[in-house]
């Protein structure tokens, strides 16, 4: 299937918002596990994880999803392909993991990070508000640095899909 020009210029604006936003929010989470983690003050560290919480609970799996999904329109229906190039093919493994790293490992850190604090606790770990962020973070600049630069060629399967060269006769 090969999207129109319109739908893949839709696609791929929808695609670089999502995951502008995502990156976005995990700079903001960071920002937000940073100062619940460092400071002294009862209250610094509820607001910072009531921030996190709020974020991770109604932000972070729609962007996840949205850039999962726009990013497999644009493979599907364009020349790039999901399996031709090792970028594309490295892209989508990242989110798919990222992804499910949101969903299984951050927002579980923050709700007991933030079940703690609510209960009056101090932070119990500051791995709970600052690893997630800081994986997720480095993979989505990877994943930005990939999209600008394309590195590494065609996959074996974009090698065999590409048409055969026929030599000139001599």
């Amino acid at each position: 299937m090969k999207l129109t020009r319109p739908a893949r210029r839709a696609a791929l604006v929808v695609h670089v918002v999502a995951s502008a936003a995502w990156l976005g929010l995990t700079l903001g989470l960071l920002a937000l596990g940073v100062t619940a983690a460092t400071t002294d003050a009862p209250e610094t560290v509820a607001a910072g994880v009531r921030g996190m919480k709020l974020f991770a609970d109604w932000l972070l799996l729609p962007l996840a999803l949205l850039t999962l999904a726009s990013g497999l329109v644009l493979a599907m229906g364009t020349p790039w392909g999901l399996a031709r190039y090792r970028w594309v093919y490295t892209k989508f493994w990242l989110t798919l993991g990222t992804t499910l790293a949101t969903f299984f490992a951050l927002r579980p850190g923050v709700n007991s990070a933030f079940a703690a604090v609510a209960a009056g606790a101090p932070l119990p770990d500051a791995g709970d508000v600052l690893f997630g962020p800081v994986v997720s973070l480095s993979a989505y600049v990877f994943m930005t640095v990939l999209s600008l630069l394309k590195p590494w060629g065609l996959t074996r399967r974009g090698r065999r899909s590409r048409p055969a060269v026929r030599s000139m006769p001599s």
